[in-house]
């Protein structure tokens, strides 16, 4: 396949002609203030300087030519020293071409004088021209090195990328199930005790199924839809505890459109029922709250249970702090601890951009 670094952009092209020109412009400033050449005067040898730039400019020329060997005949490859030779022969015919063509212009064009062609013919400068070939071919490997390190960074971070987003998915597909199986579980307990309810429930549960299908590809949405899906979540969970909980909501605003993980606060919400509601005496009672704070969106989730216990997190807090760390590294937070009172309290900072 053929490696596609030799076709070079039109910003490398130009860099190119740029670069020998200044190389050209350089040497005939050189000739001019040599005091054993010309020396500097308003009348300067024209053939002399026409000469200097077309030789450069041919380099000009045959810089892409010679880049484009650079990537077909990577070294890195196998049989690389039977490439060692071509790219040798090569040179030594693409100075030939040089050297014969600067030389007919010297002699049949500019009519350069003759002491001045015993003088270039003395300094031999077709092997200047072959070492100009060499110099500018590490100067393709160079750019060929340089472009194969940029595409090695950019699959790093394409596939960090994809190992980011399969993670995070896998963490959405335990959830899930996980929700799943607890509210059937809440569904068996009621079949005999309340029908309706029953019915009620299973109508919910396939609205929130099919909120969970059709927001599959997103990972973050507005705190608004995410409220509506926990609303959705609750009515469920007020049907279970037969009008022993009570559940109240305090979200300003300014935050409803503020992006947050799907499903952030199914998980704790659930969590705050099975370790804290339904342990506590009485009536239960869930806070919910959504606040901005600086730079960053707070959600809490109180209770009115026994607080907190030494005990290992559930699949749905260990599972949501892992996506947030996923989504934001250490500039979001899940913490959970007891709060004043009585009861606990769950907090979730999440980063604002924008």
């Amino acid at each position: 396949m053929t490696n596609p670094h030799w076709r070079l952009s039109g910003r490398e092209l130009a860099i190119i002609f740029v670069f020998w020109t200044s190389l050209a412009t350089l040497s005939v400033v050189n000739q001019l203030l040599d005091p054993r050449g010309f020396g500097f005067r308003l009348l300067s040898p024209a053939g002399s300087i026409a000469m200097t730039y077309l030789e450069w400019w041919l380099w000009a020329a045959f810089t892409p030519f010679i880049f484009s060997l650079s990537s077909r005949f990577s070294i890195e490859r196998s049989r690389w020293a039977w490439r060692i030779p071509v790219l040798v022969a090569i040179g030594c015919l693409v100075a030939l071409v040089i050297s014969f063509i600067v030389g007919f212009a010297r002699t049949e064009i500019f009519e350069v004088p003759r002491f001045t062609r015993r003088l270039d013919f003395g300094r031999f400068r077709f092997v200047n021209q072959l070492l100009v070939y060499f110099a500018v071919l590490a100067g393709g490997y160079a750019r060929e090195y340089f472009l194969r390190d940029q595409e090695r960074q950019r699959e790093a971070i394409a596939l960090h990328a994809q190992l980011a987003d399969a993670r995070l998915d896998a963490l959405r597909a335990q959830i899930n199930p996980h929700f799943l199986f607890n509210t059937l579980n809440a569904i068996a307990a009621l079949v005999e005790r309340d029908p309706a309810g029953v019915r009620r429930m299973i109508a919910r549960l396939g609205d929130l199924l099919r909120y969970t299908i059709d927001s599959r590809g997103a990972e973050t949405v507005p705190l608004r839809e995410e409220l509506d899906f926990l609303q959705g979540y609750i009515d469920i969970m007020e049907i279970r505890f037969q009008g022993r909980l009570r559940v109240e909501m305090k979200i300003d605003s300014d935050t409803l459109e503020v992006p947050v993980p799907s499903l952030v606060l199914q998980p704790i919400v659930e969590n705050a029922l099975e370790h804290g509601v339904s342990r506590a005496a009485g009536e239960g009672r869930i806070d919910i709250a959504a606040h901005r704070d600086g730079g960053g969106l707070v959600l809490t989730v109180r209770d009115n249970g026994p607080g907190v216990r030494v005990e290992s997190p559930g699949v749905g807090l260990t599972n949501t702090r892992a996506r947030l760390t996923q989504l934001y590294g250490s500039a979001a937070s899940l913490t959970l601890t007891s709060a004043p009172g009585g009861g606990a309290i769950a907090t979730i900072v999440i980063p604002m951009h924008g």
